[in-house]
């Protein structure tokens, strides 16, 4: 079968020109390789433990001094030291010898004793979300303790079961499903870890595209181009691309989470089935993307910068409900807007299929149109090599 030989010819090539180029070995190899391994390993803590924090107590009473107490026994605050103004405060944070400040007023005691609402300030280094975040919980979690605790006080002669209902008029507990240490990397590597795919096809092919131009450009004969046509360079170029990146989705998907400890609750037909249509559609998609390539570099600096902008149009940092219908409707166009919420929905919370079939048809349907685009762009960038 004569257009069986020539797609194998085109994919010999194409992978002999992946597997050679170095620049294309850092995308297609090395990046997929080392950033998933950097990424986990730099959150592999999952959670800010023992933020450095000032306390300011202008109250000085058994009540604030408890408050204290009980804050620096949680596992997100640790006092290391109490300042006697706001100022002297600021200028340690300032010196990077703490990031947050627990400000307790002159009034703290006097307005519980007097039946009022009283307050207890935090400031924060928001340098980091991540300090404000530890330090913001154990504050929360010490103020709803106390606060029931000066309830059960103020029902003299009551019994366990009174008070109890008293300080807990509805019930309720709180049990984490999935993210059950509510950790960042847990919440945001897995889709990490699907940006990475399609952004080093992405650049990885627009390199080998960009080296074609420069060699058409000088004249340098490609004899694989030579007899073929679109049909057969699409499908042999894409074979190539796609066999490399069989491998390197198993390795990001499956083995990367195993070895740092991430959810992976994923039964292996539900993710075999989604990663193939997912992968298959990059494919096509920085095929098509290529076709902007005009030299090796140029394409780099064009679609690098890409990667953090289409993580928060997913919708995996930012509630996907909230994005504007315009920036919702431009994500649609990237496989990984499917592809990672299809993937966190499988590896974090179990999901089948079906759970997961708006993300799969979407997947497929892009397929179907960017394989077509994809055969009008091999058409229009080989065609006057075709047939001669």
């Amino acid at each position: 079968m004569k257009w069986l030989r020539n797609s194998i010819e085109v994919f010999i090539y194409e992978l002999k020109c992946a597997l050679l180029d170095e620049g294309v070995v850092v995308f297609f190899v090395i990046v997929p390789l080392l950033y998933p391994v950097l990424y986990a390993y730099l959150y592999s803590n999952e959670n800010v433990r023992e933020v450095a924090t000032l306390a300011i107590d202008n109250c000085n009473t058994q009540l604030s001094r408890e408050f204290l107490r009980r804050a620096d026994a949680t596992g997100d605050i640790e006092i290391v030291g109490h300042c006697a103004e706001m100022e002297e405060a600021k200028e340690l944070i300032n010196q990077h010898q703490a990031y947050c400040i627990i400000y307790i007023p002159k009034d703290f005691e006097k307005n519980i004793v007097e039946f009022r609402q009283s307050t207890v300030e935090l400031y924060a280094d928001m340098g980091s979300i991540m300090y404000y975040k530890g330090v913001l919980s154990g504050c929360t979690e010490v103020s709803l303790d106390m606060n029931n605790e000066i309830k059960a006080q103020r029902l003299p002669g009551a019994t366990e079961e009174q008070i109890s209902t008293f300080q807990y008029p509805i019930k309720y507990e709180y049990v984490p499903l999935t993210n059950t240490q509510s950790g960042f990397a847990t919440f945001i590597i897995p889709g990490v870890l699907m940006m990475i795919i399609q952004q080093t096809m992405i650049l990885g092919v627009g390199m080998m595209a960009g080296e074609e131009r420069e060699k058409n450009r000088r004249h340098e004969a490609q004899p694989h181009i030579i007899g073929k046509n679109p049909v057969e360079m699409l499908f042999g170029k894409a074979s190539a691309i796609f066999l490399i990146y069989v491998l390197v989705a198993t390795y990001v998907a499956c083995i990367v989470p195993v070895l740092f400890n991430l959810a992976h609750i994923w039964h292996w037909q539900t993710l075999l089935a989604f990663m193939l249509p997912y992968v298959l559609s990059c494919t096509f998609f920085s095929i098509i993307i290529s076709a902007f390539a005009h030299d090796r570099e140029s394409f780099i600096i064009m679609f690098v910068f890409v990667s953090i902008p289409l993580l928060f149009a997913s919708g995996i940092s930012w509630p996907g409900s909230n994005v504007p219908t315009f920036w919702k409707g431009f994500s649609w166009l990237f496989p990984s807007t499917f592809g990672v919420n299809g993937f966190v929905r499988i590896s974090e919370m179990g999901a089948t299929l079906n759970d997961v079939q708006h993300e799969l048809s979407a997947l497929w349907i892009q397929i179907v149109a960017y394989g077509i685009i994809a055969y009008l762009v091999c058409k229009r960038t080989y065609g006057k090599h075709l047939w001669e």
